[in-house]
């Protein structure tokens, strides 16, 4: 006797029998015990519940015991009972009108950004090193070393201690001068031969501070150095900070100088000044070093060199056997000569100091 096929579906579209409704008139009947087999074809669903019963599927674990009046299924919370009696603070739970609904806030308040404090003008409790940096004196380090040896004064009286506080009424003195915190000036030199780069020369010789004058009331100072008959960009500020960074090797702060010889520089010490030679007081090695192709003879070079040490250019041709006849820096963190003419300075941009802060840090 043939079985019939469980899997065989009647004529028509392919899957269409899912599509049909499951009432009396589908062609598929109804298994036995079903809703429409039972008693008086009522379905289950049609008898009266009990007061308080719910239908849905009892899960694991579930409590389905009807709840008295005020009683609470929510598990306890550990450390004690529910103190559904504690008075609440005025004002909990409430909306607030200048709440913030964007974003990821999840209803913090809006606030406004609060304004940037300004520094040139002293604010409270100014630790007394960065006091003395915004004044120009020195760096924060710097500052720290001139308080330690006693060189500051507060309202009278020598303070030694580290992390001092400043009030702004207070009356700071260093050398027995009166400072205070400036707004920060950046000033660029075009500086000739015959000036020494000091602040005050005994001897009352041409210093670059005169070269400088008109820049306003705040005092600068020169950020490295350049000797009597070195030409060349030379820079200066009242912040401290900023010049310790351009001047400490560690920060690689790009220089280049155009030197111009007695003699044809030979092509070996071209190399030892790039591979490195030994002076008096330690090894040194170019950056960067080569001939001016565009100079009539091979006398003249470019050297790049971040070292700060004292004429160290000019010592390392004199410990090769040459003389430097000129010397002139052309660019200085960056910076450039041009539209500057010999003896002429003006103020950086902003976008310039941006580039020598990003470029200021250590390598």
């Amino acid at each position: 006797m043939d079985r019939p096929n469980k899997n065989r579906r009647p004529a028509g579209k392919p899957g269409s029998d899912r599509r049909k409704s499951n009432s009396d008139n589908s062609p598929r009947g109804r298994k036995p015990g079903g809703r429409s087999n039972r008693p008086g074809g009522k379905k289950f669903e049609d008898r009266p519940r009990r007061e308080g019963e719910d239908r849905r599927p009892k899960r694991d674990g579930e409590d389905r015991r009807p709840k008295r009046d005020g009683e609470d299924r929510r598990p306890k919370r550990a450390g004690g009972e529910r103190r559904d009696d504690r008075p609440r603070r005025d004002g909990a739970f409430k909306s607030r009108p200048n709440a913030w609904r964007g974003g990821n806030q999840k209803g913090k308040p809006f606030r406004k950004p609060r304004p940037k404090k300004d520094e040139s003008k002293g604010s409270a409790d100014t630790r007394l090193n960065k006091y003395l940096a915004h004044a120009g004196v020195a760096s924060r380090r710097e500052a720290d070393n001139l308080i330690a040896t006693g060189l500051v004064q507060v309202n009278g009286k020598v303070v030694t201690e580290m992390g001092y506080k400043v009030q702004p009424n207070d009356e700071v003195r260093f050398n027995n001068e009166r400072i205070s915190p400036e707004k920060k000036v950046y000033v660029l030199l075009n500086k000739p031969k015959d000036f020494i780069t000091t602040v005050d020369d005994p001897q009352n010789r041409k210093t670059v501070m005169q070269l400088v004058q008109g820049h306003g009331p705040e005092r600068i100072y020169p950020v490295g150095r350049l000797d009597r008959m070195t030409t060349g960009l030379l820079m200066f500020t009242n912040d401290g900070d900023l010049a310790k960074r351009l001047t400490h090797p560690r920060y690689n702060v790009r220089k280049v100088y155009h030197v111009v010889l007695d003699q044809t520089l030979k092509p070996n010490h071209l190399d030892d000044i790039r591979k490195g030679i030994k002076l008096e007081d330690g090894p040194i090695a170019a950056d960067e070093i080569s001939y001016i192709e565009s100079a009539a003879s091979r006398k003249e070079v470019g050297i790049e060199i971040h070292s700060g040490r004292n004429r160290i250019v000019r010592r390392i041709f004199e410990h090769l056997g040459y003389k430097v006849v000129r010397l002139d820096r052309v660019v200085f963190a960056n910076l450039t000569k041009r539209n500057l003419k010999r003896g002429q300075w003006r103020f950086l941009t902003r976008e310039e100091l941006q580039r020598m802060a990003m470029m200021s840090k250590p390598k």
